[in-house]
């Protein structure tokens, strides 16, 4: 290839100014391209499986589970769709190695392959164990195993309920220790125990029994057994499946786990109640023993026998003694009688003796008494001797007053007297132009003064208030009411506004009408201030027209 050569894409033709060149490769486009690879993967690994450590595992609103297979070399994207996810008895979890079972695709949209996982099993006993520490792990965290939620069993449940196989031994031991010890009604709720789908049928026995009333058809038991028999950690898996033991913790009613041997362990044992070694054993703890029971019936009521005896027996003998120490109630009850009987007799003739006392004491304070006429007469003498003293003094006055005057006129002149009597005249005119003037400016003074207070009283008034359309609440005592708490539903009060008072009646909270009432009686009018002024032309008073 020369330097003046164009290279281009197979099946690309490019068209100089010199010749045309022509290649046999045919031309193809992307998703063409992208399809027969497809084609291609597909028919060469139809079905495949794969073992690697499942990374990043999600799952969006669609139900779809996109994960990663990965080793120490490479990975490998991975689609479960929804349908498989539901069929799947292990579900994917970050760090779990699994065999997956599928087939290899690729995604056009992003140049990459995948598998489609059809089937997910651990891969080894390890794997398994790590899976069940992860998961009793995170249900731990969560609370589902804590001391604080397990409750006891009651002492003599009358209705038990057992979900186990119906065709295992298990079922026939429970029922046969649960007849030697004590005969209860026992409901057996069907399921699977290992294998798929054994997990959701446990989970649904358990719910289901939950679900049962107590007065229904079919009676809810008043406590579980989930029973199994011994086998291989895979054969117990189903009781290790979040479901189940979330099924467990979450029972309302007391739920005892006897699931394999005594050494076998699943997570379902640490979310119940109470863990049997072994179904026998979960028999022999929900119920008691019945002759035991009975004979521990026969010896309490022996000794309740006897307790009662020896109580009768105290108290009779203390009875007894109390009883000596008692007076006779017949002798009793005749000192009483006779007591009333002097009682009686006595108040009788006390009334009479009463009487004349009194009447006697009346007699003598009438005798004390003077009768109208002499006191008319006593007072009579009275006001006559105190006339005569009067008109005594008042004529010895008289004549002194006389005397006097006459010792005057003799001393004085008349000239003189004249002209003192002119002056006096002429200072009490000016004297009161004066006092006329003073009192007419301290009026004056007082009107302004009264006014300007009028005036800053009327500011505070609460009547400036009314103006602006509010109202003031007065009771039946003419007092304002502050508060609504101060009233009562029918009570009656008076509004009054800036023209006026108007009656009304108290409502309940509710709006509703208190009981009827006579019609209150109208507000007293107020007297309006007298506005005439005096007719000689002074200033009139300020308590004028009050």
């Amino acid at each position: 290839m020369t330097p003046d050569s164009r290279t281009s894409s197979p099946g690309s033709r490019e068209t100089g100014p010199e010749t045309t060149t022509a290649h046999n490769l045919p031309e193809l486009s992307v998703s063409d391209l992208s399809q027969a690879l497809k084609r291609t993967v597909e028919d060469a690994f139809g079905r495949v499986r794969v073992r690697g450590e499942i990374s990043q595992p999600k799952i969006p609103g669609s139900g779809h589970c996109y994960l990663r297979l990965k080793d120490d070399g490479a990975v490998l994207d991975g689609v479960i769709w929804r349908g498989t996810m539901a069929k799947l008895s292990l579900r994917p979890e970050e760090g779990l190695e699994v065999v997956a079972t599928g087939r290899l695709t690729t995604y056009p949209g992003r140049s990459s392959y995948q598998i489609i996982i059809e089937s997910l099993e651990l891969a080894g006993e390890g794997a398994l164990l790590k899976m069940l520490e992860e998961r009793k792990r995170r249900l731990t965290a969560e609370g589902l195993f804590a001391a604080e939620r397990k409750r006891p069993l009651p002492f003599l449940p009358r209705v038990v309920g057992v979900v186990t196989s119906p065709t295992g031994a298990v079922i026939r031991d429970i029922l046969h220790r649960l007849g030697d010890r004590f005969p209860v009604h026992v409901l057996v709720w069907p399921v699977r125990v290992q294998g798929d789908g054994a997990a959701e049928e446990i989970t649904a026995a358990i719910q289901g029994f939950n679900t049962l009333t107590a007065d229904g058809a079919v009676p809810r038991p008043d406590v579980l057994i989930v029973a199994r028999g011994g086998g291989s950690l895979e054969d117990l898996m189903a009781f290790n499946e979040e479901s189940v033991v979330r099924a467990a913790a979450a029972s309302a009613i007391p739920l005892v786990s006897a699931v394999g041997h005594e050494t076998d362990t699943t997570l379902i044992d640490f979310a119940a109640d109470l863990r049997a070694p072994t179904p026998t054993g979960a028999a022999e703890m929900v119920v008691p023993v019945r002759l035991d029971l009975m004979a521990q019936v026969t010896d309490d009521g022996r000794r309740l026998l006897g307790a009662m005896g020896r109580l009768l027996e105290d108290g009779d003998a203390r009875l007894t003694g109390l009883l000596r120490g008692l007076p006779d109630p017949v002798r009793l009850i005749e000192d009483q009688t006779q007591r009333l009987d002097d009682r009686a007799q006595r108040l009788d003739l006390a009334w009479p003796a009463l009487l004349e006392r009194r009447q006697a004491e009346v007699d003598r304070l009438f005798a004390r008494l003077r009768s109208p006429r002499e006191v008319v007469a006593l007072r009579a003498s009275e006001v006559g001797h105190l006339r005569g003293a009067l008109d005594g003094a008042a004529r010895r006055a008289v004549d002194a007053r006389a005397q006097a005057l006459d010792h005057l006129s003799a001393r004085l002149r008349p000239e003189p007297l004249v002209r003192d009597a002119d002056r006096k005249a002429a200072d009490v005119a000016r004297l009161s132009g004066a006092l006329e003037g003073a009192a007419t400016r301290t009026l004056d003074e007082t009107a302004r003064r009264l006014a300007t207070a009028g005036k800053l009283l009327e500011s505070y008034s609460f009547r400036s208030v009314l103006d602006r359309g509010f109202a003031l609440v007065r009771d039946a005592d003419d007092r304002p009411v502050t508060a609504a708490a101060a009233l009562r539903p029918g009570q009656s009060v008076a509004l009054q506004f800036a023209d006026g008072r108007v009656d009304a009646t108290v409502r309940g909270e509710d709006g509703t009408p208190p009981p009827s009432s006579p019609p209150p009686a109208a507000a007293p009018k107020r007297r309006a201030a007298s506005t005439k002024k005096p007719r000689d032309g002074r200033q009139g008073s300020l308590l004028d027209g009050l």
